[in-house]
């Protein structure tokens, strides 16, 4: 694990000091693990982070405070560590009876009732203080964490060109006969050896009908002539996740196959020519199902285009559409803005049931100049 560098982590902290002082808060309570390797380069399983106006503590048990002491804080500007004694909660509660803050951030989404509770009490009046206010502020880092800086953008770079080594691979090896599951076992072999921690979610391999499944799991089938064959599969680097998906085709394909495999990709096309800087992302969306639904394929495209890539394999932004008529398809949420350094993927895709399915996914970043394609795997219709 490479430490992020300090410049950096200091700027990561400033943009979520002023998010907090955007919303008249005085501290935030960190407990999302992603969020809080973001902020610190902490990778432990677990921790709790207070990020306050001129310091962050991170709350760790004795597993990692050799690790915080030795690696972590001597690059992570204003760390301090609280060892926790007993629980996570009651050092938790103690710190913040001692910080004395009025109005305390915390992720919401990330606590649950009984923490809740532990919280509040801990910020109760008491003789010697008025007591504090909790408020929830979603997404205080998570917006921090859309526009990828220096640091994380080599990481990408270098990702993108291991997880396109590994596809190349892969896509060689495919041969009828094959079971599912004996295909995805290789792929997730090839992941590891190929440079990566792990794979970045369960590899999807989908042959013939259960191509029509677009988080379909691999089974017994065994790939036949005919078939096209939904890979999806990425891999974790350095913390950070990949995520690539190419069809294939078991033999020559037929009309229908060409057909559809045609009009997903001219839909990737022209997803990738609708990114540039200021544009929303539901045009993004919405020109990669506009091709599909004059091509005839607008109910088989039952997802978003793509989604945010970082420290998760789901984040900011979701590349969804801006309608609320496509059936089984919620619409973005926000109109989110690209701006550079924004990773995300592009993955049109079509599943017509008995049939199957075809989804060609890969990975890129806004730049000024518009789109920089980090995975490089060729995209014309494999045929083996």
């Amino acid at each position: 694990m490479a430490q992020p560098p300090a410049d950096l982590l200091t700027a990561r902290h400033e943009r979520v000091r002023a998010a907090l002082g955007h919303e008249g808060l005085d501290a935030l309570v960190v407990f999302h693990l992603p969020n809080i390797r973001y902020l610190t380069g902490f990778a432990g399983s677990t921790a709790v982070a207070v990020l306050r106006r001129d310091d962050i503590v991170l709350i760790t048990d004795g597993r990692y405070v050799t690790e915080v002491e030795t690696l972590v804080a001597p690059g992570c500007p204003g760390l301090r560590l609280a060892k926790v004694e007993q629980t996570y909660d009651a050092t938790l509660a103690s710190l913040l009876r001692g910080f004395d803050l009025p109005r305390v951030g915390f992720e919401s989404a990330h606590v649950t009732v009984k923490r809740f509770d532990v919280l509040t009490a801990a910020l109760r009046d008491t003789s010697s203080r008025r007591a504090g206010e909790l408020i929830p502020a979603e997404r205080a880092v998570e917006a921090a964490r859309i526009c990828k800086d220096a640091a994380e953008l080599t990481i990408f770079r270098r990702a993108g060109a291991l997880i396109s080594a590994v596809a190349r691979e892969v896509l060689g090896g495919v041969r009828a006969g094959q079971r599912e599951w004996e295909l995805a076992a290789d792929i997730d072999d090839r992941i590891r050896r190929g440079g990566f921690e792990r794979p970045a979610f369960d590899t999807i391999v989908a042959s013939g009908p259960n191509g029509a499944l677009p988080h379909a799991r691999p089974g017994d089938r065994r790939l036949q002539p005919g078939d096209l064959v939904v890979l999806d599969f990425g891999g974790v680097y350095d913390g950070y996740c990949v995520d690539i998906t190419r069809t294939v085709s078991i033999g020559q394909p037929g009309t229908e196959a060409r057909r559809v495999y045609d009009a997903v990709a001219e839909a990737q096309m022209a997803a990738a020519g609708a990114v540039r800087p200021s544009a929303a992302v539901t045009d993004v969306d919405e020109a990669a199902r506009a091709v599909l639904e004059a091509r005839g394929l607008g109910p088989a495209f039952s997802h978003a285009t793509g989604h945010g890539l970082g420290l998760e394999i789901h984040e900011e932004p979701r590349v969804g559409p801006r309608r609320t008529d496509i059936p089984g398809v919620p619409p973005a949420g926000r109109d989110d803005r690209l701006e550079p350094g924004v990773v995300f993927t592009i993955e049109p895709g079509a599943y017509v049931p008995g049939f199957g399915g075809v989804r060609i996914e890969d990975d890129v970043v806004v730049t000024e100049a518009g789109v920089e394609w980090l995975t490089d795997v060729p995209r014309d219709l494999l045929v083996v």
